[in-house]
């Protein structure tokens, strides 16, 4: 093996890297049932929050750093992961991401933009359903696999 972290020298041509970025997005609903999104600067979409986990981090401490640099989440929270995307190459980045999507709740959660989210909105479910971004329209197959309480791994078409 190879000194390099994350790179494992093999006798074939086949590719070495084996690294992906993990990006954890949490679900986020209120009584009314509308979800919480975020929109960051220089994007024309809304997201679920959250981001890249760091190096050394489990989920729950990426959670909560995600969520406090771009909702101000703070305090204890509970999650369930409720779906994960197939990788997807992110040209603009240069990277591989693998998305894993949770539910989460917190009592009594107050929320606002942070460092990281220069907008926050709740949303109704048929907002996404109608959305011209694919980015938007996936909320809604993270809202029903969260719903139904089953994990959905996207499939390729």
């Amino acid at each position: 093996m190879s000194a390099v972290h994350g790179i494992i020298t093999h006798q074939t041509n086949r590719p070495i890297d084996y690294l992906y970025r993990l990006s954890l997005k949490a679900l986020i609903t209120n009584t009314n049932g509308d979800i919480l999104v975020v929109k960051e600067t220089g994007r024309h979409h809304y997201d679920l929050p959250g981001g890249g986990m760091d190096h050394g981090e489990d989920f729950r401490q990426a959670l909560a750093r995600e969520l406090a640099e771009e909702v101000s989440l703070s305090g204890k929270f509970s999650y369930q992961i409720i779906d994960i995307d197939q990788p997807a190459y992110l040209a603009e980045h240069n990277f591989w991401q693998v998305r894993l999507v949770f539910a989460v709740s917190q009592s009594g959660g107050h929320y606002a933009p942070g460092i990281d989210g220069d907008e926050i909105a709740w949303l109704p479910l048929n907002y996404f359903e109608r959305s011209k971004h694919e980015v938007e329209r996936r909320i809604v197959r993270y809202w029903h696999a969260a719903f139904k309480k089953q994990v959905v791994v996207q499939r390729h078409k």
